[in-house]
């Protein structure tokens, strides 16, 4: 998933809300969350979820 989707979920929370987004290891998994930190959103956690795939915690 793309920060442009990942964004675009977030827009629909309420603040305090957390959003799981699944990324794939390498430029996905390095972009989103420092993306999102960038733009000030909450990185509360980064777990791996197996089959080189990452589960990411987003707080807005």
């Amino acid at each position: 998933m793309t920060f442009v989707k990942t964004k675009i979920e977030l827009s629909r929370l309420n603040v305090g809300d957390r959003l799981e987004v699944l990324l794939s290891e390498g430029e996905p998994l390095e972009n989103v969350p420092r993306t999102s930190a960038e733009q000030g959103y909450h990185v509360a956690a980064i777990e791996p979820a197996g089959d080189g795939i990452y589960k990411v915690i987003i707080q807005k």
